[in-house]
């Protein structure tokens, strides 16, 4: 059984003055949860070295893929795949941070990897200050969880520069490159999770702005905003959909990457971590690593297992199946149509009353962060957020 530590809520004048706007669910429930998940010391360094672990294994797997030709396999649209070699090959095209979602970790279950959004990860704003702000108002020692979340964004975001673990020598050789930041109009939550990161961004000495997709303009020699060039671009906006959705737009990025016009975030490389079809690759080149799930683009023999479309979000279109591949549990999704991974079934933690608690671990250079979604058996956008207290 998860344990649990009952904790008074942020009330949402307070949230929204931080800029968290997206507090309450369509059914008019808190999204933030009242209740903090409580993990050991050792728990808590148990989740930092199985993510620093398993991101040196998606590299890998990564450089499998690259090196054998098998983007298709895993399902990269064609018209990315210059983009992604070129930014594979060139260390300037940095990983600025990510999520791996983990069931086990708690309760003495072992710690296994379902996924992870390695391009446009949400419950940032969450995790790096929602859950720290709910020790703090609860007058509770603010150090005491696995979360340096905006320390290593802030370091990360250095080493665009510096290209280095030590970030010391950052403003001696940071040139004043221009950083634009954007996200699509009329979403709240991804408008400011991109503004919490240009915030981050102005602080490590970044000069920055903020503009909508429909503000900025392209060619192939560079991004532009207002009529000046930007260097660096970050964008909350899934590079899949760019590419099955904005063809043009996949061209030109090419092209920016190629003619070193621009370095975009997070870099085209991260849609290999982000296509589910990794996982198959990973168990591929580490079979039976006690940190993977069996995982395959054919039915599981006689096993419980996951099946779930290699892009999607929010649980769209994941289906658990029985022993037969029967379907147990579904939920409906606009991914039905991207090509499907099957993964070996994992029971994640639960409380009393029968909710599903699922780690998320960001990664920004190294493990940083940890937080919890809870939930129904297949976690969706009805998902509530909890944070956690080391103890």
């Amino acid at each position: 059984m998860v344990k649990l530590q009952k904790v008074s809520p942020l009330d949402t004048d307070y949230l929204e003055s931080l800029g968290f706007v997206w507090h309450t669910d369509s059914d008019e429930t808190p999204y933030i949860s009242d209740t903090l998940v409580v993990v050991t010391e050792a728990e808590a360094e148990a989740f930092y070295e199985a993510t620093n672990e398993l991101y040196d294994m998606y590299v890998e797997a990564a450089q499998h893929v690259v090196e054998n030709n098998l983007f298709h396999e895993i399902g990269i649209p064609f018209n990315l795949v210059d983009a992604i070699k070129e930014s594979w090959e060139n260390d300037v095209h940095w990983h600025l941070y990510g999520r791996f979602d983990l069931a086990g970790g708690i309760d003495g279950k072992p710690i296994k990897l379902l996924e992870f959004n390695a391009d446009t990860p949400t419950a940032l704003f969450e995790t790096a200050i929602v859950q720290w702000a709910i020790l703090k108002q609860n007058g509770m020692e603010e150090s005491s969880q696995f979360n340096a979340t905006y320390e290593a964004l802030l370091d990360n975001f250095k080493r665009l520069v510096t290209l280095e673990e030590d970030v010391s020598d950052f403003e001696s050789r940071y040139e004043g490159w221009k950083f634009l930041f954007t996200s699509v109009r009329g979403n709240a939550e991804e408008e400011n999770t991109v503004r919490l990161l240009q915030h981050i961004a102005t602080e490590a000495g970044y000069e920055t702005a903020f503009a909508f997709m429909d503000e900025v303009e392209f060619d192939d020699e560079g991004v532009y905003y207002q009529d000046e060039s930007y260097e660096l671009w970050f964008k909350l906006i899934p590079w899949e959909d760019i590419a099955l959705e904005e063809s043009d737009l996949a061209m030109l990025l090419t092209n920016i990457i190629k003619n070193q016009k621009a370095i975009i975030f997070n870099p085209a490389y991260t849609l290999l971590f982000q296509s589910k079809g990794l996982l198959k690759i990973l168990w591929d080149l580490y079979p039976n690593h006690p940190l993977l799930l069996e995982s395959s683009f054919e039915p599981l023999k006689g096993q419980k297992q996951v099946k779930k479309p290699i892009f999607g979000r929010e649980g769209g279109n994941v289906s658990i199946l029985d022993e037969n591949a029967s379907e147990l549990h579904t939920v409906d999704g606009n991914y039905a149509n991207h090509k499907m991974l099957y993964q070996a079934y994992t029971q994640l933690a639960t409380d009393e009353n029968g909710d599903s608690y699922q780690a998320g671990v960001f990664y920004a250079y190294e493990a940083c962060g940890l937080g919890f979604r809870k939930g129904g058996k297949i976690l969706d956008n009805r998902s509530k957020f909890v944070g956690h207290v080391v103890g």
